[in-house]
């Protein structure tokens, strides 16, 4: 072989590897940017499931203290009737005590 001959053929074999590590380094870029998209559309979508979590923890902790505050009325309004009632026990013990005609 003569040396254009050899001189083409290492020229054309580093013009292949080039266009051969462009097109690689092309492709790696692609499969990069393709990833990052999916690692955002994976956070967007954890960051909408626990601001849905959130949400709904804060609407569950609301009626649990609602239903801790009814609970803490009822059962003052239930010692309040309790009472009466013992007040109502005595006036009517007390009225049998000095009723002359019981």
């Amino acid at each position: 072989m003569s040396t254009l001959a050899i001189v083409l053929i290492v020229i054309g074999a580093l013009i292949v590897i080039g266009i051969v590590a462009a097109m690689l380094s092309r492709a790696r870029r692609r499969q990069f940017e393709d990833r990052r998209q999916i690692a955002r559309q994976h956070r967007e979508e954890a960051d909408s499931r626990r601001l849905d979590a959130e949400m709904k923890k804060a609407s569950a902790d609301e009626r649990a203290a609602r239903a801790r505050r009814e609970a803490a009325e009822a059962e003052s309004s239930s010692r309040e009737a309790e009472r009466e009632q013992q007040t109502a026990r005595a006036h009517a013990e007390h009225a049998t005590r000095i009723d002359p005609d019981a």
